[in-house]
């Protein structure tokens, strides 16, 4: 059996030429975090495919990320995932690295408020949709006997967050998901991992904060302030770490398996 490009340490690079290019899917790749994992890859010489539920990001993402393949795809409807992996795998001849990066906040609001729709489309789209792609990714990894998976928890799947139940539970799935397919799946010479994001310097993270400004009618610059005074290195994560971590695991951290990484400054709590 030829040796798939996954099974080679180290990073393509011009001047690594002996490396080839992994061919990478990332899921809602059109803005914040799945765009900057998108890029990096993209960046660094890597065949990059990504889906976004957003038409309009999609076109960007193309415009801006010239000889990128990109469809739209909603990761909640396992047909839909189905078709991804198919175009994607026919485009790239091959897939070497599965980003599950597709999620949603799901409802704030008590426990006792959340409605059944809110609650199942949170676990549809973040938990379902991960497994309908780790299943498609399986099948096609399991067969060339090498690959990457790495699907995007949550820094508060571990600090927990009161009114986000829905949201803090299909992470904690995600995890458990994780966990077990990283040993399901190492024999077939797949690795396993996720990453936990903390507060992310990007536009959702920094609307977070005015959002919660409002509710405690104080300024944003001290909304920041109490955010960032419960992380220890009191400072926001660039979206960039979590692609950089990322496309670590996939080339020089390719026997790391099993572990849930957090990218966040180590967060204590959350307010």
């Amino acid at each position: 059996m030829a040796e798939s490009p996954n099974n080679a340490p180290g990073m393509f690079t011009a001047s690594n030429p002996m490396i080839k290019p992994l061919r990478v899917i990332v899921t809602a790749g059109g803005s914040g975090i799945g765009y900057a994992i998108a890029q990096v890859f993209h960046s660094n010489g890597h065949r990059v495919y990504v889906c976004d539920i957003n038409e309009q990001a999609i076109a960007q993402v193309r415009e801006a990320l010239p000889g990128i393949g990109a469809c739209c795809a909603d990761v909640g409807d396992s047909a839909q995932v189905k078709s991804l992996f198919e175009k994607a795998s026919e485009t790239m001849q091959g897939l070497d690295v599965l980003v599950n990066n597709a999620g949603v906040g799901g409802p704030c609001a008590p426990l006792e408020e959340v409605s059944d729709e809110d609650w199942l489309q949170t676990i549809n789209v973040n938990l379902n949709g991960t497994f309908y792609c780790m299943r498609e990714a399986a099948r096609i990894m399991k067969a060339q006997h090498s690959g990457c998976i790495i699907n995007i928890s949550s820094a508060s799947a571990t600090t927990g967050l009161p009114q986000r139940g829905a949201y803090v539970a299909s992470k904690h799935a995600v995890q458990g998901l994780t966990l077990n397919c990283a040993r399901e799946l190492g024999p077939s010479n797949i690795s396993c991992n996720a990453i936990l994001p903390g507060a992310i310097d990007n536009e959702r993270g920094h609307a977070l904060v005015e959002k919660k400004a409002l509710e405690l009618d104080i300024t944003i610059a001290a909304a920041e302030q109490r955010r960032l005074s419960y992380i220890s290195m009191r400072k926001r994560i660039d979206p960039a770490e979590i692609g950089q971590t990322a496309l670590f695991l996939a080339t020089e951290g390719r026997n790391i398996s099993g572990q849930l990484i957090g990218v966040c400054g180590n967060s204590e709590w959350e307010p």
